[in-house]
């Protein structure tokens, strides 16, 4: 039984996309494909731009200040898809509820699913568990990449173990300078 299809994959999808945005519409559509979303789409000339835009509105929701902030810009994400849950059975996963129209654009089912599996993700694990790598608050540290915190404790900080090491041997140096 899946009571949430539309938290985790969804944001990781889409933190997926974030980081590492795919050179042509069938790199999205692959990375759909990784992330576990079977259904296809009708093509259109625009799907990768409009797919850009879409990861753009979502990192704003990465990237705000604060948890009502975050609200509320999720909040006009999800509204302005105009998508509301239907049941469905397609390639032998039982019935289960999708967020969108089955004849919608790549860009506007990405929208949908990102937006509601973001905010089932925030509701369920705590607001704080999308964020900015922290090993890009030091100086001198480029990183900017996505967070999703899907760990049981909620501490997830570091995009990866390689950020998380530089980070504990800057921490260390400073310690012992």
């Amino acid at each position: 039984m899946h009571l949430n299809p539309y938290g985790e994959y969804a944001v990781l999808l889409a933190a997926s996309l974030a980081n590492d945005f795919p050179r042509d519409r069938n790199g999205i559509f692959e990375r759909t494909r990784d992330f576990g979303m079977t259904m296809s789409f009708s093509q259109s000339p625009n799907d990768h731009s409009l797919v850009r835009n879409v990861i753009d509105d979502w990192l704003e929701v990465v990237d705000a200040p604060d948890h009502s902030t975050r609200a509320v810009l999720l909040n006009a994400q999800m509204a302005n898809v105009g998508a509301y849950p239907r049941l469905t059975e397609h390639d032998d996963e039982g019935w289960h509820l999708h967020y969108r129209d089955d004849s919608q654009s790549l860009s506007h089912v990405l929208r949908a699913v990102i937006s509601v599996g973001t905010a089932l993700h925030l509701t369920t694990r705590g607001m704080n568990r999308i964020s900015r790598c922290a090993a890009g608050q030091a100086p001198g540290d480029p990183c900017t990449a996505v967070v999703v915190d899907v760990t049981r404790n909620g501490r997830q900080q570091y995009c990866s173990v390689r950020c998380n090491n530089r980070a504990a041997v800057r921490r260390h140096r400073a310690r012992t300078a």
